[in-house]
């Protein structure tokens, strides 16, 4: 059998490097999207399980709210540190490796912040929250993974299809943190650290799906099709490192657009939402409330998504960027202004998840459109970098903010970020028309 391009890396995989038929290609379409919905769930809910009560948790720890936006920090941190090793790794791999190694990651991460949580170390605990980090990782990087066999006018609609099936989970999440807190009660972990328990069992569990389910590798198999098409030159490894990677974004000005969008609308979301628990117990809300106001915000998050996916594929990857920014100030002005009102808090934060769902996956959409097929695991790593590094930076500050000015400034300057994001989707739009 004659080798493809990707044949080394498909036998380390224990899989055929063959050609995909025309007949097949649909049914392993549908196959490898159920795998990714399934883990999607499941990671969705050890991710938001453990989020509800980060902040929470390390204001605990710490004992005073300004550390407080160092949780959300360390979570996005993870992710931002391991983007580009995990495109890497996907590049020379495929899809399966990436996975199951950021969720397996996630997992130890969960139980460090246990651990610190234990022990009251602070320092520990912001380590275990950059591991559990990790688990985000994965459900990012699936998005990416319904992308590669998607058809190009399908392909908004298959990312926002796993996006949305992180739904179930991370509504779920947030409502049994309480459960999950009592659960260890009689342990001696913190109620607050309980989340962290569980989350860390469904990490291990979506590790195992990947790794015996999702075979053929859909990054390997969408690379074996574009090299039977374009030539096996198309896919010489110079052309898909990291290196080429950045080539390809400073040659695509959309592919730049994509990059400022999912940043920016990532930043926005995680310096509002990670602060909002800590102002809700400012107001008396006790934790099942905080749970429902999450739950809400998670539900805009993901349940839409398809919607999204739509639009972004009827009108254009631009059209939704643009609904992006106008949802994510709506949601800034309404939580910003309100007060005592925890129904105007959850409002606020049922709009924030909209707008992040428009700029994610618009952005990612865009992102993928505009690069070559080759270079598309490194570019989508260097957009999970930049994204989980913005959003890193912004809930460090948020805390500060949120401890120095109050929860209503936070929400105005993280609208401030929107500005770049509008004014690049309006150029680009104009220079398309």
């Amino acid at each position: 059998m004659t080798k493809t391009p990707d044949a080394p890396d498909t036998a380390a995989l224990g899989e055929t490097a063959a050609p995909v038929g025309a007949v097949a290609l649909p049914e392993l379409r549908r196959r490898v999207q159920a795998v990714l919905v399934a883990t999607q769930i499941l990671g969705g809910l050890g991710i938001a399980t453990g989020v509800a009560l980060a902040a929470v948790l390390a204001t605990e720890v710490s004992g005073t709210d300004a550390l407080a936006g160092l949780a959300s920090t360390a979570t996005v941190a993870g992710p931002a540190l391991l983007a580009m090793p995990l495109a890497a790794l996907m590049a020379r791999r495929g899809r399966r490796a990436g996975l199951v190694l950021a969720y397996l990651l996630g997992a130890l991460g969960a139980g460090v912040a246990v651990l610190g949580a234990v022990v009251g170390s602070f320092a520990v605990l912001l380590v275990g929250l950059v591991g559990f980090g990790a688990g985000s990782s994965a459900n990012l990087a699936a998005r990416f993974a319904a992308a590669d066999l998607a058809e190009p006018d399908r392909r908004a609609r298959a990312i926002s299809t796993v996006v949305w099936a992180t739904t179930i989970g991370a509504v779920l999440g947030p409502n049994i943190a309480a459960p999950a807190g009592r659960s260890v009660s009689g342990l001696g972990i913190p109620v607050a650290a309980g989340p962290f328990v569980w989350a860390a069992v469904v990490f291990v569990v979506s590790a195992l799906v990947v790794a015996v389910l999702l075979r053929p590798d859909p990054l390997l198999t969408a690379r074996a099709l574009a090299a039977a098409d374009e030539g096996a030159a198309a896919d010489l490894p110079e052309n898909r490192s990291l290196r080429a990677g950045l080539r390809a974004v400073r040659a695509s000005p959309q592919a730049r657009i994509a990059l400022v969008t999912v940043a920016a609308s990532q930043t926005v979301m995680v310096s509002i939402m990670s602060m909002t628990p800590v102002a809700l117990t400012h107001h008396g809300a006790g934790i099942e409330l905080i749970g429902l106001v999450i739950s809400v915000h998670i539900a805009g998050m993901y349940a839409f998504s398809p919607v999204m996916g739509w639009l972004a594929d009827r009108l254009g990857r631009l059209a939704v960027i643009g609904l992006a920014v106008g949802l994510l100030g709506l949601a800034a002005l309404l939580a910003g202004t309100a007060g005592a009102s925890h129904t105007r808090v959850a409002a606020g934060l049922f709009v924030l998840g909209l707008g992040w769902s428009a700029g994610l996956v618009s952005g990612s959409a865009l992102l993928t459109d505009s690069v070559p097929q080759a270079a598309r695991a490194a570019v989508q790593g260097l957009s999970d970098t930049v994204m989980n590094t913005a959003a890193g930076l912004g809930g460090l500050a948020a805390g500060v903010i949120v401890s120095q000015a109050g929860y209503g400034p936070l929400n105005a300057l993280a609208a401030c970020l929107l500005l770049p994001m509008g004014a690049l989707a309006l150029r680009g739009a104009l220079r398309r028309a």
